[in-house]
């Protein structure tokens, strides 16, 4: 059986509870969230400064929170369905600050009558913000359901919008 180790962090967005097994990060949860694994599988609580992974995710997490970071280079370790994980790589690909809708994505896959199966792909998503599954809405533009609560996702993608406008010199 494999340990994990848990550590939380402040965030503007609440707390984030960041799971590292095998010296990757393996989970990324608010408070609240849906679909997030019981807590006493997160193992002992520790220092983020205890483990290099999570060192290097809390350092990242808040260079992005700072607006200096809007690409992740986290070894995570995620457990799911060959579906799952290729959704869940299709996310990584959405640029910073934009949007694709779940029929975006499901195109960009090849499995262009997919877009529900992206959507509770998505979903289950257990590495957030670093896995960017809040850039993905509704194909009108519209917010849909984000594990971390509505919400959350309308100010990671306001924060990520207003942290792209040009600055004048």
């Amino acid at each position: 059986m494999t340990t994990s180790v848990h550590t939380v962090l402040d965030s503007p967005c609440g707390p984030l509870t960041l799971v590292a097994r095998e010296e990757r990060l393996a989970g990324l949860y608010m408070t609240e969230h849906r679909h997030q694994p019981a807590q006493e599988t997160f193992g002992p609580r520790v220092a983020a400064d205890d483990l290099p992974v999570l060192k290097d995710a809390a350092r990242q997490l808040e260079a992005y929170f700072a607006g200096d970071l809007t690409d992740f280079d986290i070894d995570v370790a995620v457990t799911g369905t060959p579906f799952q994980q290729r959704v869940w790589a299709a996310l990584r690909d959405i640029p910073y600050g934009e949007t694709v809708s779940y029929g975006e994505l499901a195109r960009a896959l090849g499995q262009p009558t997919a877009s529900r199966a992206v959507g509770l792909a998505n979903g289950r998503n257990p590495v957030s913000i670093i896995v960017p599954c809040h850039r993905v809405v509704g194909a009108d533009g519209s917010l849909t359901g984000y594990g971390g609560g509505l919400e959350r996702k309308r100010w990671l993608l306001g924060f990520e919008s207003s942290s792209r406008q040009p600055t004048l010199i």
